[in-house]
């Protein structure tokens, strides 16, 4: 298997950490809210209320399952649109009361259903990128699996996006690009080599800030590590004026 062969494998194992292991290994006394208060709860996405070093903090994550129950609960890790409406829901709510935002993303992508489609798919994640590069607080986005297309995006427009080191960030998979490109999904591996979709491609391209390193690692000591990686750098971030914030913000995205 090549290199990047291993990383996709790694990035898509069923028994790696999920968005809710992050929360509640991170933050202290983890409260999960639910429901958009539009159309129904998604159990794709996952989000609430923690305390990171005694400091109120939002929580938001795209959910995968560890087994088909409950991965059939979670809908894969596909979110549908009012999942993203919740986790808009729960960042104005942290900007009202002055919480920073922490996101934890792992999705191949958002869900294509025609549900989905019908109850504004589209408008629900564009809304999301647009209501996020405005957010007046802190946003830390982190990516702990796939990072697949606009649904991973969605959570993503952030002051600062790290990845862990075996996971992607890609525009789609590498099955899609290979079947749009050559007609072929079974060159996927060919298509992940050109689209520069690991850690380490990305954080020299400048896309990501940081790769949190994973060899090595039993699962408390990553999420120690990057408990005291996200206290450090949000006490960075909130020496920023709001201004300063944004438009900082602003310029990480225009650079692009």
């Amino acid at each position: 298997m090549t290199d990047i062969g291993r990383i996709i494998k790694q990035a898509r194992d069923q028994a790696r950490l999920t968005a809710l292991d992050f929360a509640n290994g991170i933050f202290d006394d983890f409260i999960e809210l639910h429901g958009d208060r539009n159309f129904r709860d998604d159990g794709a996405v996952i989000g609430g209320i923690g305390r990171l070093d005694n400091q109120p903090v939002t929580v938001i994550g795209i959910q995968k399952g560890k087994n088909l129950q409950d991965n059939l609960k979670r809908n894969f890790g596909q979110p549908h649109p009012e999942g993203y409406r919740k986790a808009l829901r729960l960042m104005k709510q942290a900007e009202k009361f002055g919480r920073p935002v922490v996101t934890f993303i792992n999705t191949a992508g958002a869900y294509p259903g025609v549900g989905a489609e019908e109850r504004g798919q589209g408008e629900a994640i564009a809304r999301n990128l647009m209501e996020m590069s405005d957010l007046k607080v802190p946003i830390i986005a982190i990516i702990i699996g796939e990072g697949g297309s606009g649904g991973a995006l969605a959570l993503a427009v952030a002051d600062k996006v790290w990845m862990l080191e075996n996971s992607m960030y890609a525009v789609l998979s590498p099955e899609g690009f290979a079947s749009i490109l050559w007609k072929d999904g079974s060159r996927a591996m060919e298509a992940a080599e050109l689209m520069k979709i690991t850690s380490y491609e990305l954080l020299k391209m400048g896309v990501v800030d940081k790769v949190i390193a994973e060899r090595g690692h039993f699962a408390s000591e990553l999420l120690g590590e990057i408990r005291s990686q996200l206290i450090e750098e949000l006490a960075d971030l909130q020496q920023l004026s709001t201004e300063e914030l944004l438009e900082k913000r602003y310029q990480r995205f225009r650079k692009y």
